[in-house]
């Protein structure tokens, strides 16, 4: 979302994650006529304190605010700016950085789940490319339950020049790929670390997963595909925090 475009967020834990982040503006929050539960009221207690208006109004009234959403009789409207640069999120992660490069994930719910998980995961920054992809959007902040405020997301013009520039940088690119004869337990994460995970279809493209450094898989039982793309981050990010809570940074 650009600067100064106004974005509706819709339901309790999105609207409590954007005050809680600061990141955007919160120009005004709606609220159903008579809810008082203690959710609520602690969205009350953050908004006054941060001088934000305040409406209670009908339940038709949000429900023509939030567009069909589901909006659990809350409703924001927010302005400010979403994905942050390249640059910004390469020079501001320190020297033993944790990155999600995510190739053409084009489901919303998927890229909000995917951002949610990076987030409990302590992140340092996710990568999407600027072309096929899903993007910051009511329906990403809904599935991700507000926690993609707390993620630094960044649009890269070419994914294969944001590989090279990363494993100039000591980075090793660790790609997610169903054929990879190493399973996702056997690599040393504690390293400095940008793992690369494709989109529901088609998974990494050929020259993404060529500049990868190693490909990983997780095995699946007989007839199983593959997994949905959120889970398979899941499953790599907390192996990834599971890695660095026992051995500790290299």
């Amino acid at each position: 979302m650009k600067s100064g475009k106004a974005e509706i967020v819709c339901g309790i834990h999105p609207v409590l994650e954007t005050l809680k982040s600061g990141r955007r503006k919160i120009e005004q929050i709606h609220i159903a006529s008579g809810r008082q539960d203690r959710k609520v009221r602690s969205i009350l207690a953050l908004a006054s304190q941060k001088g934000i208006r305040v409406a209670r109004v009908p339940g038709e009234v949000l429900d023509r605010l939030a567009l069909g959403a589901v909006h659990q009789g809350i409703v924001a409207r927010v302005t400010g700016s979403g994905p942050v640069s390249v640059e910004e999120v390469l020079a501001t992660s320190g020297t033993h950085p944790f990155f999600l490069v995510l190739d053409q994930v084009e489901d919303p719910r998927n890229l909000g789940a995917i951002l949610r998980s990076a987030a409990a995961a302590r992140v340092d920054g996710v990568f999407i490319p600027e072309h096929g992809s899903a993007r910051s959007s009511p329906a990403v902040t809904k599935a991700s339950a507000g926690h993609a405020e707390k993620v630094r997301l960044a649009v890269a013009g070419n994914l294969v020049s944001l590989l090279e520039r990363l494993k100039e940088k000591g980075i090793w690119v660790v790609g997610v790929d169903q054929e990879a004869g190493t399973p996702w337990t056997r690599f040393d994460y504690s390293l400095p670390l940008a793992l690369v995970l494709g989109g529901e279809e088609k998974g990494i493209r050929r020259l993404v997963r060529e500049h990868c450094d190693v490909l990983v898989g997780i095995p699946l039982a007989g007839g199983v595909d593959s997994l949905n793309v959120s889970v398979a981050a899941g499953v790599l990010l907390f192996e990834v925090v599971r890695q660095r809570g026992e051995r500790g940074p290299t």
